[in-house]
């Protein structure tokens, strides 16, 4: 994606509105391309006009209405098939469950499930449930996982009277960081996750110098502000922090009958 401003609204508007041509010729008369905003540079501006500017325009995105994908979304699963997806043990295809309500389900010790095409830097919208049914606890209760890059996961649980680990409850960037608040719907009913992730940088060297982010929005509350991801999340053992390139989103099969499910799951480039 070209450099330039990102928009997201979840839930709200922004509106802009221009002044007049003279305030534009001498905006953009003063526009730095290699810091647009031109923060702090120079003598103190004495006219609004100086800390104004009108490029470049931000390209126009048409929200999505009751819950649909934007306009440049990539559509990773509408319900109808499994086609952009492919089983993470044998690259083979994925085996999870179709059903008929648009939904797939976890299909029990047939390993995760990924992208077949990788991804960096991304929004990501994505709707999962428990079962209605409950069976297991802690952290065998609707247990799953959504993995950026391959490495990072945002926690998937049913939290539902069901207490455990905090850093490893629903909406845990797992066993790194807590998440805000406990925002699950009751279980059998459906949540969702509003991700914007900036992968890692690394060196020539393969040393990791700037830090994947991640943001996350769960059912619409804030649960992760821009955390910065100290590596890779292990289940046993300290964050990895190998440099890597881009990797394909994983959904987990936590291989004990969790049975959960997604739904209307949809990615935006932001690299």
């Amino acid at each position: 994606m070209k450099k330039g401003f990102v928009v997201l609204s979840i839930g709200l508007g922004l509106f802009f509105t221009s002044c007049g041509t003279a305030q534009e010729e001498e905006a953009n008369s003063n526009v730095n391309t290699s810091n647009p905003f031109g923060l702090f540079e120079g003598e103190e501006p004495t006219t609004p006009g100086k800390t104004e500017f009108y490029e470049p325009v931000p390209p126009r995105v048409r929200p999505g209405e009751m819950g649909l994908p934007p306009s440049d979304a990539i559509v990773l699963f509408d319900g109808s098939d499994l086609e952009q997806w492919q089983s993470s043990v044998t690259r083979g295809p994925a085996e999870w469950i179709l059903n008929d309500d648009g939904s797939m389900t976890v299909k029990d010790k047939s390993g995760d499930i990924e992208t077949k095409e990788h991804f960096g830097s991304v929004q990501l919208h994505l709707e999962w449930r428990s079962p209605s049914e409950i069976q297991g606890s802690n952290q065998s209760r609707g247990n799953s996982g959504v993995f950026l890059q391959g490495l990072y996961e945002v926690q998937v649980l049913d939290n539902n009277d069901n207490p455990t680990y905090v850093n490893g409850q629903v909406a845990s960037v797992y066993k790194q960081s807590v998440p805000l608040a406990m925002a699950s719907v009751p279980s059998g009913e459906w949540n969702s996750y509003d991700i914007v992730y900036h992968k890692p940088e690394f060196s020539d060297q393969g040393e990791k110098i700037k830090s994947a982010t991640i943001t996350v929005l769960h059912n619409g509350v804030l649960v992760q502000d821009h955390f910065e991801i100290l590596g890779t999340t292990e289940y046993i053992g300290w964050p990895k922090n190998n440099a890597h390139g881009d990797g394909p989103l994983i959904l987990q099969d936590h291989a004990d009958e969790s049975r959960v499910s997604y739904r209307n799951i949809w990615i935006r480039p932001l690299d």
